[in-house]
């Protein structure tokens, strides 16, 4: 019991387990929609956007902590500006993904280039990897307020957003508002990947999305069967690797993210079987 009980008596930790479980299941919620419709790329690049909106944040002196609140306006407007591209049919969804994350990711750069000689300074790994150990009071907020948005947003479109989801000509010629739809994934996909950089870093985003939604598609028949093992998987996964890696002492956004791996290798195994 000591192997348990022992991180959960240091505040940090209980932090982190909370912010950790809340936006693994948040990622994997997303990840349902995200993976079925072949968007796997887009989480990453949505990651890399949200870097460009934390060196804005950095650039115009707000804190670390803080930055966050800058980078969740700029990382929707990326995202809002790739469904723009995709809905004009132009490009394709990765073309629109890459040109966007890339130039949203140099603005980082210059950003955090452009700062003060005087400017406090900045752990750049820790932005890139994530510090789930790091995680304040002011960043669980943060996690909760997206939390509640987006729970809200997906029990109210649930239904629709499945229909547009798996057939989206067919959603559209029903009068479902498809375009709006497609708004409001990539809007919630953002916000959540805001958060969840704080996590597990801009590096590692994409598979909190990625890992547990393709995982649960392998075990589930139905989009609701997949959507709560894909929440059971992203919640559990982030508990076991954030108390493992606390006793190896060892990186946590890693961690969590190997022990997705594991749990992803074994279902493959057995499904094959």
């Amino acid at each position: 019991m000591n192997f348990l009980t022992e991180p959960l008596a240091l505040e940090f930790m209980q932090r982190a387990l909370i912010a950790g479980a809340v936006v693994a299941g948040l990622c994997a919620l997303i990840g349902v929609f995200v993976v079925q419709r072949g968007l796997s790329f887009l989480g990453d690049g949505l990651a890399h956007a949200s870097f460009g909106g934390l060196g804005l944040g950095l650039f115009l002196g707000v804190s670390v902590d803080q930055a966050g609140w800058v980078s969740l306006p700029f990382t929707l407007a990326v995202a809002m500006g790739i469904v723009f591209v995709l809905r004009r049919g132009k490009l394709r969804g990765d073309v629109a993904t890459g040109v966007f994350f890339s130039v949203s990711f140099a603005l980082g750069v210059m950003f955090l280039g452009l700062r003060s000689v005087n400017a406090k300074p900045v752990n750049v790994e820790t932005v890139l990897f994530g510090s789930i150990l790091a995680i304040s009071p002011q960043n669980l907020w943060m996690v909760a307020v997206v939390a509640l948005i987006t729970f809200i947003a997906l029990a109210a479109t649930w239904s629709r957003l499945a229909y547009a989801t798996f057939d989206p000509d067919l959603a559209a010629l029903s009068g479902v508002p498809v375009a709006a739809l497609d708004y409001l994934l990539l809007g919630l996909t953002a916000l959540i990947i805001v958060v969840s950089v704080k996590t597990v870093g801009v590096v590692l985003v994409s598979s909190f999305i990625v890992i547990p939604a393709a995982t649960a598609r392998m075990l589930g028949k139905t989009l609701s069967g997949v959507a709560l093992a894909a929440l059971v998987i992203g919640v559990s996964t982030s508990v076991v690797g954030l108390i493992a890696s606390y006793h190896l002492n060892v990186a946590s956004g890693a961690t969590i993210i190997l022990t997705l791996g594991i749990v992803f290798g074994a279902v493959l195994l057995l499904k094959r079987r």
